[in-house]
């Protein structure tokens, strides 16, 4: 046991665990399975918006929301790089309730998010096996590809992130090539067609928000990522290009080269377009690229969600069951929770779940962007290896857009979003003192917080390090620099936690 600092324990010797950790390019892949996967399931924004809307969106949502929450992100990542990620940032800003109830909104709707997937793998394989649409062929599928996704996540995140890099690769491929295809046929003036009476825009904001959103997902593996005050800033740039250009270019030939209604464009719909601009041999293709790409986006999520389980049980919010670990590294019964979820709600239908998920996940993002602003308030001393440049007032103005964006895709919530998301924020705000009470009389077993206290306050922020000796002028990075550091510090974020604290 360590000693205490305002009723926080402070762990004096920390295990920690040699597992491989993961680099650039596997963090690239899981941050663009973890926010897209390629443009399967986009077609809604077409049947929702029309040719121009979708296109306007895609182009013009990026800058108002992908690139401010992959900033904050970047930023938030690397002060607190360590797994649990945003339920740590919550919990610095605004107190350990807080950040318990962060992390189950954003787990439930990481959950949720991963029950489409298994959902829209059969959707794009029915329209070449129609017995999927049978619900005797489907729960069996939908089972199986569950169990065999969960284990290939069992056996490492290591594993994980290079699968997603071959898996990305195999996915875009074939709308690269249905674009060079579409070329002869493209049509600009079918870009503009738009009939604003038709517009379904409950649909169409969620479709947007959902196929753009969990720039933040990935925080939850900082703690697996080698280097990451260097690595994170540099794959959420390249994940953000490759996230707008993989959207883009089908949704330019598709809609450019053929005549086809917008009635047409539902879940799995490329595969027709595929087959109308190159023949069946495209269509198969595309099947067989929805498939890799459905495994990808279930992976990375299972990952985030595992591993912000265990970040959690690590700060002692959850009982240490959570946070052990099997042979591969990887937390077995976080991983088995994530996946009884999926389960269970891979019933729903496709635009049930992106609206329950977006709302939940709404709620969590205006709390992110209130920590971030609050942290370069209340701590603007706090060590950042990769900081926005911009001042206090210029970061809030950043997350304004953003956030007026996540209150609108709120309020065209239907009423049984509203119940359902409000059943699941009630039970996160009594499920917290039952937990506090199962820790407080030992009725199960929770590890030891592991934090390090600040230099100069009575404030402590878990798993946090201190300010260093030689800070590079911060205020000058962007996302598009090379985050240069002074030797000092190179050396510093490569330091192991047991390192960080036997040092102090």
């Amino acid at each position: 046991m360590g000693e205490e600092l305002n009723g926080i324990p402070i762990a004096k010797d920390t295990m920690v665990k040699s597992n491989p950790k993961l680099t650039l390019l596997p963090l690239i892949a899981l941050i663009f399975y973890e926010v897209s996967g390629g443009p399967f399931g986009v077609e809604d924004s077409v049947r929702t918006g029309g040719p121009l809307l979708s296109l306007l969106g895609f182009l013009l949502f990026p800058l108002i929301w992908s690139i401010p929450e992959a900033l904050v992100t970047a930023e938030l990542a690397t002060s607190f790089p360590e797994n649990g990620g945003y339920v740590l940032w919550i919990s610095a800003a605004f107190g350990p309730f807080w950040g318990f109830q962060e992390g189950f909104w954003k787990w439930f709707s990481g959950v949720m998010d991963n029950a489409l997937y298994p959902v829209l793998f059969l959707d794009y394989l029915k329209h070449s096996i129609p017995i999927f649409n049978r619900l005797i062929a489907r729960i069996p599928a939908l089972l199986g590809i569950t169990v065999s996704l969960t284990y290939l996540n069992y056996r490492g995140l290591n594993i994980v992130g290079f699968a997603a890099v071959s898996l990305a690769i195999f996915s875009l491929c074939p709308f690269l090539v249905m674009g060079i295809l579409s070329i002869p046929r493209i049509r600009p003036k079918k870009w503009l067609i738009v009939d604003f009476s038709k517009v379904e825009w409950r649909g169409y904001f969620n479709s947007m928000f959902w196929n753009l959103n969990y720039w933040d997902k990935a925080s939850t593996l900082a703690g697996e990522v080698q280097n990451p005050s260097k690595t994170f800033p540099k794959a959420l740039l390249g994940a953000v290009v490759l996230v707008v250009v993989s959207y883009l270019i089908p949704l330019l030939a598709g809609t450019g080269a053929l005549n086809t209604a917008g009635a047409e464009w539902t879940d799995g719909y490329f595969a027709e377009v595929g087959m109308l601009i190159g023949g069946y041999w495209l269509k198969w293709w595309i099947q067989a690229a929805a498939a890799m790409s459905n495994m990808g986006l279930f992976e990375a999520e299972m990952s985030s969600d595992a591993f912000q389980l265990l970040g959690m049980s690590e700060m002692g919010m959850l009982p240490a069951i959570f946070s052990s670990r099997s042979k591969y590294g990887t937390p077995t019964f976080s991983i088995l929770c994530s996946a009884t979820g999926v389960i269970f709600l891979s019933w729903m239908s496709f635009q049930e779940i992106i609206e329950f998920l977006n709302f939940l996940y709404a709620i969590g993002m205006l709390l992110e962007f209130a920590a971030f602003i609050k942290l370069r308030i209340k701590n603007p001393d706090l060590h950042r290896p990769y900081k926005v440049p911009l001042q206090t007032f210029g970061a809030t103005v950043l997350c304004l857009p953003p956030a007026i964006l996540l209150v609108l895709v709120m309020c065209l919530a239907s009423l049984k979003t509203f119940l359902v998301s409000g059943f699941v924020i009630i039970f996160g705000v009594f499920l917290y003192p039952i937990i506090i009470q199962a820790k407080e009389r030992n009725w199960v077993r929770f590890e030891i917080i592991p934090v390090i206290p600040s230099d100069n306050k009575l404030e402590v922020h878990p798993l946090v390090p201190q300010q260093h000796d030689v800070v590079a002028d911060e205020a000058s990075i962007s996302l598009l620099s090379d985050l240069s550091q002074t030797e000092k510090e190179q050396q510093y974020s490569d330091m192991t936690l047991e390192e960080i604290l036997k040092s102090e």
